[in-house]
């Protein structure tokens, strides 16, 4: 949940529309193993930073609390008349689980931000959903000029120190 005080902060904060487009990509994907890299036009302010985390940690929490569910879709799979609309807690019950379950912190270097995941049984939604944030995020408020899911940045390498430290979460 955005802190009362980052959400007042962007109320009042001018929206800017930038005109490049966030570039999105795919790399290896593990879901229990994946790196997230921002790219940002500039290097991110600390306030800045703040926003990406609020994001970042706000997305996470859904997803802890099974939030991108693919299988209980049930306004979505309706459209759009949904008023009276009969919702059905059995079929919400009997869908399976899809839980995120580990989150590292948000580091920066330069102009990069890198975060790694546990995305569990989360399903792809999830993806949809956080891309969609971003790219609204990155026209109004800081460009992010790339968003990659999985692999490794060549400008950024992960130590392999860390890469058995985060490993060590699939095992359990």
């Amino acid at each position: 949940m955005l802190s009362l005080h980052i959400r007042d902060r962007l109320s009042h904060a001018p929206i800017i529309r930038f005109s490049n487009k966030m570039q999105v990509q795919f790399r290896e994907f593990d879901p229990f193993n994946v790196w997230i890299w921002l790219e940002f036009s500039l290097n991110p302010s600390e306030l800045e930073k703040q926003y990406v985390e609020e994001i970042i940690n706000s997305w996470f929490f859904l997803g802890k609390l099974g939030g991108f569910n693919a299988e209980n879709l049930q306004v979505q799979d309706v459209g759009l008349e949904i008023s009276y609309m009969n919702y059905n807690q059995d079929a919400a019950e009997d869908s399976f689980m899809a839980l995120m379950h580990n989150i590292g912190e948000v580091e920066y270097e330069s102009n990069w931000a890198r975060c790694w995941f546990d995305l569990g049984t989360s399903d792809a939604i999830a993806l949809d959903v956080l891309i969609n944030s971003l790219r609204q995020f990155s026209k109004d408020y800081v460009e992010i000029t790339t968003l990659i899911i999985g692999g490794e940045n060549e400008d950024w390498p992960i130590p392999e120190s860390r890469k058995r430290e985060y490993s060590e979460y699939d095992d359990n």
